[in-house]
């Protein structure tokens, strides 16, 4: 009568030692951080409150005062969908960097996750894909709900906006990769000073609250090759059906970034784990 129940019981033992064939042996470690939030979904869900309130205080409160601005192709569009596809992608580079460096650095310094996953057959590559993997996954997940929001809010009139989450999710990349390997290199808390005195001029001069071209010349300049104003401009011309040519350059500085930058942080955690 022992017999099944032993079989099955190898059975489910061989299934967890395989790698799984999407991701392979970094899905695991996307598993653990389910796990970990399923206990704490406060922590998870409390994210999400942030970019709707500045949605409806700075698109709809104050969009009611400003009236109407010129969108990426020059149509008059209202304030709210003007400003709510920038919400959208920084709360994609808010989600991937935060995600990125605090608990990274967190598991990486002073809980030594990581160094416990090493004596196991995970190797220092199957932790960055699966630490990136799992902020792209939490920041697509921000991005969906953000984006019924603004649905609801009336303040998405195009279709094309429905690739907005996938848009969101390449943003996530390209700030993942590189706060990764910021990450890499910090070694105390104080230096995630740093990281507040990157994300706000991003977050403020990158085409967010106005057009490109109200700003000077010179900060028009600087803006355009902000990384967070390549991922403004994409998520901006697919919820307003703005299409042009001109994404996809967008959305290839975005997947080159990211690309850059998981490889970076690939080699660093392997230098700071295999020592």
């Amino acid at each position: 009568m022992t017999a099944p129940a032993r079989t099955d019981h190898r059975a489910e033992l061989a299934l967890r030692v395989t790698p799984p064939w999407l991701l392979g042996r970094a899905a695991r470690l996307v598993e653990r951080n389910v796990m970990v939030y399923r206990r704490v979904p406060v922590v998870f869900l409390s994210a999400l409150i942030e970019p709707v309130l500045y949605l409806f205080a700075l698109g709809v409160g104050l969009g009611a005062l400003v009236g109407e601005v010129a969108g990426p192709d020059g149509t008059p569009v209202s304030y709210g969908a003007f400003v709510a596809p920038a919400l959208l992608a920084a709360s994609a580079m808010n989600g991937a960097v935060y995600e990125s460096t605090f608990n990274l650095f967190s598991k990486l310094r002073f809980e030594k996750l990581y160094d416990a996953m090493l004596a196991t057959p995970i190797t220092p590559r199957d932790i960055a894909v699966g630490e990136m993997t799992w902020a792209l996954l939490r920041g697509s997940i921000y991005s969906a709900v953000f984006l019924v929001v603004a649905v609801v809010a009336g303040l998405v009139p195009s279709w094309w906006g429905l690739l907005a989450v996938p848009a969101a999710t390449l943003i996530g990349f390209a700030f993942a990769g590189m706060a990764m390997t910021a990450t890499s290199f910090m070694k105390s808390w104080q230096d995630f000073d740093l990281v507040q005195l990157v994300l706000m001029p991003l977050f403020l001069f990158s085409a967010t609250f106005y057009p490109l071209d109200v700003y000077p010349p010179a900060l028009q300049a600087i803006a355009s090759v902000s990384p967070l104003y390549h991922g403004v401009a994409l998520v901006r011309g697919l919820m307003l059906g703005a299409l042009s040519w001109s994404l996809l350059l967008h959305a290839g500085v975005l997947l080159a970034l990211g690309g850059v930058g998981i490889r970076i942080a690939t080699h660093r955690i392997g230098v700071l784990l295999v020592r």
